[in-house]
């Protein structure tokens, strides 16, 4: 018995001592002992927990590596969405994201904390009572992967968080990346192996942490920064970004060491030059800067747009450029029709990638830089964006260059193709008929802000097509289990999980409905106006583009795509196709014309995660209501987001139904139906 519990406390004072080392030269970066003692020690630790396997936790240093292969990784549900950033290319655009805060928030000067903006995989970390429980990647924002085996591997990233006071629910956000040399040393090895070599470190990285095997990833030098919290304990609160990040550094979590506190737009600026010069240096890949408001009551203040805070932005640096030759030009036609032609290149290397493709856009655009067939050309790649050609080399133009025109017909259906007064793109008019169109615009119908068929996902529409399964939308209500369960890669509970998704689509809303059709630039918002006012797709079809522009969002040019696209019998014919198979929506409660929040009022308050307080105020004032800023007897409704203050409490005190951010979402997609279930 003594000697059992003397082997504990060796084994718990050889895990306290390595997570100790593991701190200091992970977030400090400053090792206290040599690389071969820290291996002693994990060595006794590792014989001592063979020994006694009754004694390994899941939170021993020892514990990285061990889990089986995964066949496919699950989802994960961000209750915090992971947003992206907007993006800066000039001095100019950051003097007029500092001027938009300091007028938003009535400031003289606002403090930046200002970032490196890692090239790396955006993750989300989970720590329950200080323990990592979950590893996500950032997928569409709303939902990612569940890479927790795979994280664990990573050393650097604590498997138990150090000190005191930590909240029962930390979640963080970092990036995951490769430093240059461990980059540099994998493709080494690649080669070696006669393995193909990684393109740039972050391909490196995304494809190391999306292994199913977490022994592979466990030999990839992966390293992580946090920079940013997800959902927390409610009684978890800092004042400010960078106080923030100084506490996650105390509690084991790698902080990178170059942020730094800035103030006003010229306080950004001299960072992003002392980044910039220094950028060639760093041990890592980076493509740009980070502002963010430093403190978080301002950050709330600001509110969010879509998918994007407005209180931060990344100041990209320039784009790197190389030169190559045109080897063809290729057409593609996209889900609208449009024909975009890719330049196909000689393969270069740009911005840390092979090029092959750059888009030229629009017939406009080859002419007005006069691009041909065979020029030597410089191509420009910034971070993410799609390379493109930025002039000829006239220089090195002979008389082997041919012009090129785009063509007059469809290269995927032989349908006209047309371009409509005052726009640059040539489109097809095969609409739904076009292969290319279809598969696209099936993708779309099938996403989950529009009939949200869970399951459907792009390969199996594409799997669909080539087993000439369907030919457009409404195919997708004929599908037959007995000839699903022959596919590929679908086994029997697949297909029933998706002829019910399929059949569950039946019943919608007309708001998502009309935005499921994939109409030119009618987005949630402007379906959800058409629904309001119009009350049925009979109205909305036969209106002409002058009744259309009574609609609140909706223009001119909207008006037109939505009357060309009810002009063309074939977008009709599939229409009445899909609603023959039984998609349906209430009946309007409304008379056509009518605004369904007419003469009713609303009032906002708290902090909104999917809309700022301008945002939701338009939308409700889109549907007739009347938005003010303080409760009475005669308010409807109160909004209430995050720390809603007083008003909740004096709607409260008033009988006023008080509807949460949920609750709103639910009415902005179908608020006849919605307001019919409150009442009730």
């Amino acid at each position: 018995m003594q000697k059992t519990k003397s082997v504990s406390q060796r084994i718990d004072a050889l895990r306290k001592e390595i997570r100790e080392h593991n701190f200091h030269y992970y977030v400090e970066d400053d090792p206290d002992i040599p690389d071969v003692e820290y291996d002693r020690l994990l060595r006794e630790l590792e014989n001592l927990e063979v020994e006694n396997p009754g004694l390994i936790t899941i939170d021993s240093p020892t514990q990285r590596v061990g889990a089986e292969p995964l066949k496919v990784f699950s989802q994960v549900t961000h209750r915090v969405p992971m947003l992206s950033l907007s993006n800066a290319f000039s001095k100019e655009e950051i003097e007029t994201f500092d001027h938009r805060i300091r007028e938003n928030l009535e400031a003289d000067e606002i403090e930046y904390a200002g970032e490196p903006k890692l090239d790396g995989l955006a993750i989300s970390l989970r720590y329950e009572n200080g323990e990592l429980v979950q590893g996500a990647t950032r997928g569409d924002g709303a939902t990612g992967e569940n890479v927790t085996h795979n994280v664990r591997t990573i050393k650097s990233i604590p498997l138990k968080l150090r000190g005191t006071n930590i909240p029962p629910l930390l979640e963080v956000r970092g990036e995951i990346f490769m430093p240059k040399k461990g980059f540099d040393d994998l493709n080494t090895r690649q080669q070696k192996m006669g393995e193909k070599a990684f393109a740039n470190p972050r391909n490196a990285a995304a494809g190391s942490l999306r292994q199913l095997d977490p022994k592979i990833t466990a030999t990839r030098p992966l390293t992580i920064y946090v920079y940013a919290l997800g959902e927390v304990s409610e009684s978890f609160h800092f004042d400010d970004h960078f106080s923030l990040l100084q506490q996650l550094k105390k509690w084991g979590l790698p902080v990178c060491s170059e942020i730094q506190l800035v103030k006003g737009a010229s306080g950004c600026q001299k960072y992003y030059e002392y980044l910039g010069e220094k950028r060639n240096g760093l041990p890592y890949e980076i493509d740009g800067v980070v502002f963010k408001v430093n403190n978080y009551k301002q950050q709330q203040r600001m509110g969010f747009v879509a998918k994007a805070p407005r209180w931060a932005i990344a100041h990209k640096f320039p784009a790197q450029e190389e030169m190559t030759i045109i080897e063809g030009i290729d057409v593609q036609v996209g889900r609208t029709g449009a024909l975009t032609p890719v330049a196909r290149l000689k393969p270069v290397f740009v911005g840390g990638v092979t090029v092959t493709n750059a888009t030229l856009h629009n017939q406009d655009e080859i002419d007005r830089k006069d691009i041909r067939i065979g020029d030597t050309v410089i191509v420009r790649r910034a971070g993410d964006v799609i390379p493109q050609v930025v002039k000829v080399v006239l220089s090195k133009r002979d008389d082997k260059t041919k012009e090129f025109r785009l063509p007059q017909k469809c290269p995927v259906c032989d349908s006209d193709v047309f371009k409509d007064e005052g726009e640059a793109v040539n489109r097809c008019s095969g609409g739904l008929y076009c292969g290319a169109q279809q598969k696209e615009a099936i993708k779309h119908y099938a996403s989950r802000k529009a009939m949200d068929i869970d399951g459907l996902g792009d390969k199996l529409v594409e799997q669909f097509f080539e087993e000439k399964l369907i030919e457009n939308i409404a195919d997708l209500y004929k599908l037959e289990r007995d000839d699903l369960v022959k596919l590929e890669r679908m086994g029997e509970k697949s297909v029933d999980n998706l002829l019910v998704a399929i059949n569950k689509s039946k019943e919608t809303t007309l708001s998502r409905f009309l935005y499921s059709l994939g109409i030119r630039e009618v987005g949630e918002a402007t379906a959800m106006a058409l629904a309001n006012y119009f009350g049925s797709l009979d109205e909305v079809k036969k209106a002409d583009a002058e009744t259309l522009q009574k609609v609140p969002d909706v223009g001119p040019i909207v008006a037109n795509h939505l009357a060309h696209f009810f002009s063309q019998s074939h977008n009709v014919e599939v229409i009445e196709k899909i609603i023959e198979a039984g998609v349906h929506w209430p009946k309007p409660l409304a008379k056509t014309g009518a605004q369904v929040l007419d003469k009713m009022t609303f009032v906002i308050t708290g902090t909104l995660v999917s809309f700022s307080r301008s945002e939701a105020k338009a939308q409700l004032q889109a549907l007739g209501a009347k938005v003010t800023g303080s409760v009475s007897k005669n308010t409807n409704y109160v909004i209430a987001g995050a720390d809603p203050g007083s008003k909740a409490d004096k709607a409260d005190k008033l009988g006023v139904k008080v509807l949460s951010e949920d609750d709103f979402n639910h009415l902005l997609q179908a608020p006849q139906e919605y307001l019919v279930s409150l009442d009730g």
